[in-house]
């Protein structure tokens, strides 16, 4: 069976692509880790107008009723621009979680969520800025408020520890809301990966080194094809654990993204050079992200035993 996207799906992802090369979400990034969220609202809203926070929200609360494949086309396009924001918990999960018309405001992108999932999401994500915040915890809901800042490597990833309040009732389906998590982080995983890819590809032939481009030396040329390599790989685990959603399909997939996007890292930062260490380049912006991501939601260890298990 071959595998592909469809002509709509491809469209969606061109759309999106579009729209955030001109939002400039580098800048967005930075000032949502220095705790000004409004740029990155902005962008919000502008994908909430071509559909992306209904994508997962069913019809009867105005949403699309999108399939998990839609979620990773559109979380591979966020991973790629960099977007801030809690765009796994509002759009990837709450609609698993919750049959309430809070997802009609969800839809509409008036409502960003924060969800804490113990044991393996133990902290919230910007939920100084949610204006939904629930905690998953053996099945049952609850309602939380945020506490203590924590340091993290992203800073753009603002994480709270939540403080539990109301017992919210039984989680709609926790366990589907869980793969998804994990399906939107390797899908962010790889967008990020083919960023790194696709500058350090541009920058090799532009950077010189010894009277010539340093592209044009067979050891870059290997490293590079090494990521590209990875990254190819790890597309086809990613959408077709989109398609069955089964837990060890995700969890493949999360690796193999989790990998490919961590050696399209390591590999941009030496065809950068000195230039990938400073703040000012967008380079560092990805390098934070995917570390950070290779060990949210699961570490590759629990997914590596839930594949071998």
């Amino acid at each position: 069976m071959r595998f592909a996207l469809s002509v709509e799906q491809e469209q969606f992802s061109s759309s999106l692509h579009d729209l955030l090369s001109d939002m400039d979400a580098d800048t967005a990034n930075r000032s949502w880790a220095a705790g000004d969220h409004g740029p990155g609202l902005k962008i919000w809203r502008r994908l909430a107008e071509l559909g992306v926070t209904a994508l997962a929200v069913p019809e009867k609360y105005d949403g699309l009723g999108a399939t998990p494949v839609d979620l990773a086309v559109g979380f591979e396009r966020l991973g790629y621009h960099c977007v801030p924001g809690p765009w796994t918990d509002t759009v990837a999960m709450l609609p698993s979680l919750l049959d309430d018309e809070l997802l009609t405001s969800v839809a509409s992108g008036e409502t960003l969520a924060s969800v804490a999932f113990a044991p393996h999401v133990p902290y919230a994500l910007d939920s100084d800025v949610a204006d939904a915040r629930i905690a998953v915890e053996n099945g049952r809901l609850r309602a939380f408020t945020p506490g203590d800042l924590l340091s993290s490597v992203d800073g753009s990833r603002r994480l709270f520890r939540p403080v539990a309040g109301d017992d919210l009732g039984t989680a709609l389906d926790a366990g589907r809301a869980f793969e998804l998590g994990c399906l939107a982080t390797a899908a962010h995983l790889l967008g990020a990966g083919r960023w790194l890819l696709d500058t350090s590809v541009a920058y090799a032939a532009q950077r010189k080194q010894y009277g010539r481009e340093i592209g044009g030396y067979q050891a870059v040329k290997h490293l590079l094809a090494d990521v590209a390599t990875g990254l190819a790989l790890a597309e086809p685990l990613l959408f077709g654990a989109a398609v069955t959603l089964d837990p060890r399909d995700v969890s493949a997939a999360k690796v193999a993204c989790g990998d490919a996007a961590h050696l399209a890292a390591r590999t941009g930062l030496q065809v950068h050079g000195a230039i990938g260490y400073t703040a000012e380049h967008a380079l560092g912006l990805r390098l934070t992200r995917v570390r950070a991501l290779v060990g949210a939601w699961g570490t590759p260890r629990f997914h590596r035993d839930r594949v071998l298990s």
